[in-house]
C-alpha cells in the first residue's frame, strides 16, 4: 500500500526511523478502555482494511517495502498510512473519481469510509485496542507464485544482461508451444512475470506476441498477447471471451533490458490459461496498443505539455479494459470517445481518466454492465499530460528537453485498450438492454445515447 520505489526516496531503514520519531512526537497516549470506547482501535477497525486491501502487498515477502501485519509493525507508519490514504496515493489506484466510468472489477480502492476510519484511528493515538478482537492472519498465496493459478502451459525465455552499456532493445523466440499445442486455443487468463528480484531490477518491458509458421516479427500483422510492466497484474477474461492462440505458434518476446551494473541473468515467464478444449467463446478478446503519439513529442524544460492520439473504430465494439501508458514526465491520461454524427458538432464523451504513476501499470477493467459501448464509425481520442517542472516527482531532471523513444528517459503516450468486437445485432441487443438496466436503476452508461 505504501510504495518507495522513484528515485529520491528516502531508504527503508531511514523512513522507517523518521516516521518512528514523528509517530512519538504526534501520536497521544489513550487508555485502552478510552480508545475501546471513544475511537477505531487497530485489532477491531483497522486490521480488516489492511486485510482487505494492503496485506497483499505489505507482508512479510511481499512486493511493497514494509510488512503491515501486526501492531508492531504497523504503529511506526500510522501517520503515514494516514497521508498515503488520505489523498489515495495508495492503495494504488489512480482512476479519477470525479470523471467518467466508475464501476470496475479490479477495483482495490479504499472507500470514503475506510479511508475516514483509518484517519481517526491515527487521530486518535493510533490505539491496539483488545487482542480478542483481532482476526486471523489472512494467509495469501506465496508472492512468487502465479496469479492466474497453476498455467496450463508455461513460456520461458533466458538472457544475460550486461554490466553496463545502453539499454537493450530486440526479440527471442520460444518454440516451448511447437508440438505441444496441436489445435486452435482460446485463453482465458494470461501473466508474464519475472520469477526473481535480479530479473525485476533489469527487466523494464517485455511485450509477448504469437506468430505462425517462421514469424514475421511484425507487431501490426502478430497476435499480441500481454504486456509486462512495472505494477502490471495478470489479465483474466469474462467467461464469454478470449484470445486466440493458433496451433503449435511460436511466442515472441519483445525485450527492453537495463543494465543495472552487475551482469544479470534476466528471466522471463509467461503463463496461459486456455478455456477447455474445444470452447470457442463468444467473444474474441483484442487489445493493442491505441492513440499512440511516439513521434513529435515535445516537452520544454520546465513546462507541462499536452499530447492528443486518435484511432478510429471500424467495427461496434465494447471497451472492456483501460490502461494509459506514458513515461516518468506523464502525469494524467483520458480516453474520449468521439461519436459519428450527421450533424455540424459530434457528439463526445470522456469515459475514464487517471492519474499516472509508472510504478504501477494498472488495467483498469470495466464492470459487464459499465463498458463503454462504442458504435462503429467512433473516434477514440487519447489525451495525454506531462509534466516537466520540479513539481513532477518523478521527473529526472527539470532542466533538459523531452522527446519521444522507447528508452525511460524519453517519453511516449497511448493507451492500453482491451476489447470485443459486436456485430450490429449484437451491438443493437447489448444497447436495448444497458437501457433497460438504466432506467430501472436510473445510472448512465456510456455510448447509450
Amino acid at each position: 500500500m505504501l510504495s518507495a520505489n522513484r528515485p529520491g526516496f528516502l531508504t527503508r531503514s531511514t523512513l522507517a526511523a523518521l516516521i518512528l520519531a514523528v509517530t512519538t512526537l504526534a501520536l497521544p497516549t489513550l487508555t485502552s478502555a478510552q480508545a475501546a470506547e471513544e475511537h477505531p482501535t487497530f485489532t477491531r477497525d483497522v486490521v480488516p482494511i489492511l486485510q482487505a486491501s494492503c496485506q497483499n502487498c505489505h507482508r512479510p515477502k511481499g512486493m511493497a517495502p514494509m510488512p503491515l501485519v501486526t501492531y508492531e509493525q504497523v504503529l511506526p507508519f500510522a501517520p503515514l498510512i494516514k497521508y498515503k490514504t488520505s489523498n489515495r496515493t495508495m492503495p494504488p489506484w489512480h482512476i479519477d473519481r470525479n470523471i467518467g466510468i466508475q464501476e470496475f472489477k479490479n477495483d482495490r480502492s479504499l472507500s470514503a469510509e475506510e479511508i475516514a476510519t483509518l484517519s481517526a484511528w491515527v487521530d486518535a493515538g493510533a490505539p491496539e485496542g483488545d487482542a480478542a478482537d483481532m482476526p486471523p492472519q489472512v494467509e495469501f498465496a506465496d508472492a512468487a507464485e502465479w496469479n492466474i493459478g497453476e498455467p496450463d502451459v508455461i513460456v520461458s525465455w533466458n538472457y544475460t544482461v550486461p554490466a553496463v552499456g545502453a539499454d537493450l532493445y530486440g526479440d527471442l523466440y520460444s518454440d516451448d508451444l511447437i508440438g505441444e499445442l496441436s489445435e486452435d486455443r482460446y485463453i482465458k487468463a494470461i501473466q508474464t512475470r519475472t520469477p526473481d528480484d535480479a530479473s525485476r531490477r533489469v527487466v523494464h518491458h517485455g511485450l509477448s506476441y504469437a506468430e505462425g509458421g517462421s514469424g514475421n516479427g511484425n507487431d501490426e500483422e502478430s497476435q499480441f498477447l500481454v504486456e509486462y510492466a512495472s505494477g502490471k497484474d495478470a489479465e483474466i477474461y469474462p467467461d464469454d471471451s478470449g484470445v486466440l492462440l493458433e496451433a503449435d505458434s511460436k511466442i515472441r518476446l519483445s525485450y527492453h533490458f537495463h543494465p543495472v551494473g552487475v551482469e544479470t541473468d534476466a528471466k522471463i515467464e509467461l503463463g496461459i490459461v486456455f478455456h477447455p478444449k474445444g470452447y470457442v467463446p463468444k467473444y474474441r478478446r483484442w487489445s493493442k496498443q491505441l492513440g499512440q503519439r511516439m513521434s513529435l513529442i515535445d516537452i520544454p524544460a520546465g513546462e507541462v505539455v499536452r499530447t492528443d492520439g486518435y484511432v478510429y473504430f471500424h467495427l461496434n465494439a465494447k471497451i472492456t479494459a483501460f490502461q494509459p501508458h506514458m513515461h516518468a514526465l506523464g502525469t494524467y491520461q483520458c480516453l474520449e470517445l468521439i461519436y459519428p454524427s450527421l450533424g455540424a458538432t459530434a457528439k463526445t464523451e470522456i469515459v475514464s481518466c487517471a492519474h499516472w504513476d509508472y510504478n504501477w501499470h494498472t488495467i483498469y477493467n470495466y464492470n459487464d454492465d459499465s463498458a463503454p459501448l462504442v458504435p462503429k464509425g467512433t473516434v477514440g481520442h487519447m489525451i495525454s499530460y506531462f509534466d516537466n517542472t520540479e513539481a513532477n516527482p518523478g521527473n529526472h531532471d527539470a532542466r533538459n528537453w523531452t522527446g519521444d523513444g522507447g528508452r525511460t528517459i524519453d517519453e511516449m503516450s497511448f493507451s492500453w485498450l482491451g476489447w470485443v468486437d459486436l456485430t450490429d445485432e449484437e451491438y443493437n441487443e447489448e444497447l436495448a438492454r444497458r437501457k433497460a438496466l438504466r432506467e430501472a436503476d436510473g445510472t448512465s452508461v456510456a455510448g447509450l445515447d
